[in-house]
């Protein structure tokens, strides 16, 4: 009998295990996606979740058990099918993949909405809590319902507000327009009025409209029903209508990105990385923050110019000169230079080889300094000098001793060039605004 004690002593310990096992978190609601599934699971959810990760990178191992129980967390709150996925990619196995989301750190997390990423990743803190608030804060209807007139007049005029006016929420046009507002729900405001207040919010614009002018704005005819429009911001009932269908999501998002998203953009300390991980060089206007005249006129001419540039080209950015010094120290810039038009390439930055309050209405110029940028001629003429078909023939200025193209290397491996000193010590620069090393396995060198 005694030789038996230990057999069922080693059995209990065995099956005690076995149950504790059992109890035990497991993690199975992370998805493996591959190339196989990849459409099939961003296109059957409203929100998917995505880890790119590779299992080499210690960060990468550090985030995986914290990540799918994040999953586990959200699942007990949002049981709905379809509505949220946690997915994991490996970035070795799946480098095309990675290669067509740009991936260039690990572990890199981004949102998919209804099957498109967002421009921003996630940057916040990876802990269970912070991942799973993150997501249920994702998940949350972003559409503000008004009940009066008065409110509608009262939303916030410093903000981007697109407001649509429906007869019903159980619609087509309304679910339409519920998906548009989740997907530019960083970019724009958006507020809904419903039934009989609908009604007469629309009788009551087209009211203002008849008697009232509204300046450069030309609004087109509503047709009647439901109606979308936007209002610009620092405007009152100034409204721009969407004349598109509003059961075709393809043609209201792309109306409501070009109002939300503005094509210049600010750059500050807390936006420049992501701007950064966009990959795309900035043509950047640093200017004085007393000076917001050239902030508009910037605008203006990037609109009227450079319009065809938007796409997949160049970023137009202005950043206040007074914080952002240390980019200016690098151009041989101060304050008192303000305002100085630049483009980083990521490797080197040059400045505008005008003068930028008397020229920078001047057509064709912008367009011939990017235009420069994309041929090469702009680092050509930092190594060799100006090319000999663009060598002005006016004499130097005397006491002016800086190459024509006003360019200065990015990096140390270029010889080092006197520039002036700012007028106080720089606070940053956009290379140090680049992502974390402590935070990420970094593949090259993005800056």
């Amino acid at each position: 009998m005694r030789s038996q004690i230990p057999k069922m002593n080693c059995l209990q310990y065995f099956l005690t295990i076995l149950l504790l096992s059992c109890i035990s978190p497991v993690y199975l609601d992370v998805i493996n996606m591959d190339s196989q599934n990849l459409k099939s699971v961003l296109g059957g959810h409203e929100l998917v979740f995505v880890n790119f990760y590779a299992d080499w990178c210690r960060f990468s191992q550090i985030l995986k058990p914290v990540f799918e129980e994040a999953s586990n967390k959200v699942k007990e709150d949002i049981k709905e099918e379809g509505k949220v996925a946690f997915a994991k990619i490996d970035c070795d196995s799946e480098n095309s993949i990675a290669a067509q989301y740009h991936i260039s750190k690990y572990p890199t997390l981004k949102l998919f909405r209804n099957g498109e990423p967002l421009k921003k990743e996630y940057r916040g803190q990876r802990s269970v809590d912070a991942l799973a608030t993150f997501i249920k804060d994702q998940i949350k209807d972003v559409v503000e319902m008004h009940n009066t007139l008065e409110s509608l007049d009262e939303v916030d005029t410093n903000k981007r507000n697109v407001i649509g006016y429906f007869a019903s929420q159980d619609s087509d046009q309304y679910r339409n327009f519920a998906k548009v507002a989740n997907q530019l729900r960083e970019a724009c405001k958006f507020h809904v009025a419903i039934g009989n207040l609908a009604k007469v919010a629309n009788q009551l614009r087209e009211a203002c409209k008849f008697h009232v002018a509204i300046g450069p704005i030309s609004e087109p005819e509503r047709t009647g029903g439901d109606t979308v429009v936007y209002r610009a911001p620092h405007t009152r009932r100034e409204d721009l209508t969407y004349t598109g269908s509003l059961v075709s999501y393809d043609h209201m998002i792309q109306w409501a990105n070009d109002k939300c998203v503005p094509l210049v953009r600010e750059i500050t300390f807390e936006n420049a990385e992501e701007l950064t991980e966009e990959g795309l060089p900035f043509l950047i206007l640093f200017y004085n923050p007393d000076d917001k005249s050239i902030i508009e006129r910037y605008n203006t001419e990037v609109a009227k110019q450079l319009l065809h540039e938007k796409v997949n080209a160049i970023n137009f950015l202005t950043a206040d000169g007074s914080k952002f010094s240390h980019p200016l120290h690098h151009l041989g810039k101060s304050a008192k230079d303000l305002p100085v038009l630049a483009i980083d390439s990521f490797r080197h930055m040059y400045v505008f080889p005008h003068n930028v309050n008397n020229d920078l209405e001047q057509p064709g110029l912008l367009s011939t300094f990017i235009a420069d940028l994309h041929s090469g001629k702009l680092h050509r003429e930092f190594h060799h000098g100006p090319d000999p078909s663009t060598t002005s023939t006016e004499p130097p200025v005397p006491g002016e001793a800086k190459e024509a193209t006003g360019h200065l290397p990015h990096d140390k491996s270029e010889p080092e060039q006197k520039v002036k000193e700012p007028t106080s010590p720089p606070e940053s620069s956009f290379i140090k605004l680049a992502p974390s090393r402590n935070r990420y396995t970094i593949l090259r060198d993005e800056l």
